[in-house]
């Protein structure tokens, strides 16, 4: 798995646990959901994404995710 794919599935498994820790557990889990909407929105602006680089250092293959 890529880096690109990685980070993508990392955000949209954050966001659909934070929606559920809003409804069950306290409304204000959805300022999790607004930083990782957050962070995709200034990683697509300045291509900086501090999970890739996170990623990068663990030995995750940077190849591309659409061929």
């Amino acid at each position: 798995m890529t880096i690109n794919r990685m980070v993508r599935l990392m955000a949209g498994m954050m966001i659909l646990v934070s929606i559920a820790l809003t409804r069950y557990v306290d409304p204000n889990w959805m300022w999790l959901t607004v930083f990782v909407g957050f962070n995709l929105m200034q990683s697509g602006l300045t291509n900086i994404c501090p999970l890739a680089k996170i990623l990068k250092k663990m030995g995750v293959a940077e190849g591309t995710s659409c061929s």
